[in-house]
């Protein structure tokens, strides 16, 4: 792969497309683990890995997952480092980009639980590197999470969605019980019950809300921003109404009441970035959680401090630093904004514009 071809996997908008909206990618990876006999990926203890980055929402997915589960003895995981630059190692945030590096031995910004060098395939560097073992025609974007099997020696899947999925049950028949209910075994992040309003929420937050804040942030066209970014906030509206309602009826913390779902979590990822980033980096400034979305904001609060598979793999710093840092076709001079100040607010304050409603 040339160059030229590898700065084109990044380019947020094709060249040339007058209509100046950001377009997904769809995943090239998706097989599936399974429980069942004969799986082409069996369900087994220690045969996968994760490579993930703390900054990408889809990725913080599966982290959360696989810690509610109660994984972390079953699928290992490494991170990236928060920057996304041109292969080879340098700190001039400036260049072009073309995927996720690993970090190395003299990285001191990257702080967090396993960022570290590729710990399956020594010498590889870059994400990409990992991709092109497995197949040397590969010509898409390197995207996280990865979900690899490390006695076939190739990648499961790098759709989170999907992963997501697989975690949620996957292992089931493997863990042990555990006494709450939200967490381990005892934990159905789809319930049949649920699956139908689960599909529904999943269809149209995805659209508007965790693939809406790209969509608005990425337009190269005024248009494509403003359509896209006032579809976000309507959107958020809705989930402020939902919410809402659900907590003046007590019927519990959670997206559908007194259960935690994978739409909690599907959720969670974008709006926990919402404030940090996205409103200044992405221009989706319409309104902030903590002074616009009452109902939102206590919801992204419980789930981020009474759980600590939220807590412990949320990382503000790898957050703030790679979309500041790498997307220099938003923020030429790489500056990291400090605020908002704190990252997440305390369960008990409020900003002074929603105290006084209260």
């Amino acid at each position: 792969m040339s160059s030229s071809e590898a700065s084109n996997i990044t380019q947020w908008v094709k060249p040339g497309d007058k209509s100046g909206e950001f377009k997904r990618q769809t995943s090239a990876f998706r097989d599936w683990v399974s429980n069942e006999p004969g799986a082409k990926f069996p369900a087994e203890k220690g045969r996968y890995h994760l490579y993930v980055s703390y900054a990408c929402p889809w990725a913080h997915r599966t982290l959360i997952a696989r810690k509610l589960k109660g994984l972390e003895d079953y699928i290992s995981y490494s991170v990236v480092h928060w920057h996304m630059g041109e292969k080879g190692h340098d700190t001039n945030y400036s260049m072009k980009q073309t995927g996720w590096r690993f970090p190395t031995a003299e990285d001191t910004d990257a702080e967090g639980e396993n960022v570290v060098p590729d710990p399956l395939h020594e010498g590889f560097t870059h994400l990409r590197d990992l991709y092109f073992s497995v197949d040397k025609e590969y010509a898409a974007r390197f995207t996280v999470p990865v979900l690899y099997d490390k006695v076939a020696k190739t990648i499961v899947s790098n759709e989170s969605s999907e992963i997501l999925r697989m975690l949620g049950n996957a292992f089931d028949g493997q863990l042990p019980e555990t006494a709450g209910k939200d967490t381990g075994k005892n934990l159905d992040l789809y319930p049949e019950d649920l699956r139908k309003d689960i599909d529904e929420a999943g269809e149209w937050t995805y659209d508007l809300i965790n693939n809406g804040v790209y969509k608005s942030g990425f337009a190269t066209t005024q248009d494509a921003y403003e359509r896209n970014v006032v579809a976000l906030f309507e959107a958020l509206d809705r989930v402020e109404k939902h919410l809402a309602e659900r907590q003046n009826m007590s019927k519990g913390p959670f997206y559908f009441g007194d259960r935690l779902t994978e739409t909690d979590i599907r959720l969670f990822v974008t709006l926990i970035r919402f404030d940090p980033v996205y409103v200044q980096h992405f221009k989706c400034n319409i309104r902030d959680i903590r002074s616009g979305y009452p109902a939102t904001h206590r919801w992204m609060r419980n789930l981020y401090w009474n759980h600590a598979a939220f807590r412990d793999t949320t990382n503000f710093l790898h957050i703030k630093a790679h979309y500041t840092k790498s997307h220099t076709q938003i923020n030429p001079p790489s500056i990291t904004p400090v605020g908002p100040l704190p990252n997440i607010m305390p369960l008990d304050e409020e900003v002074p514009a929603v105290a006084v409603k209260f």
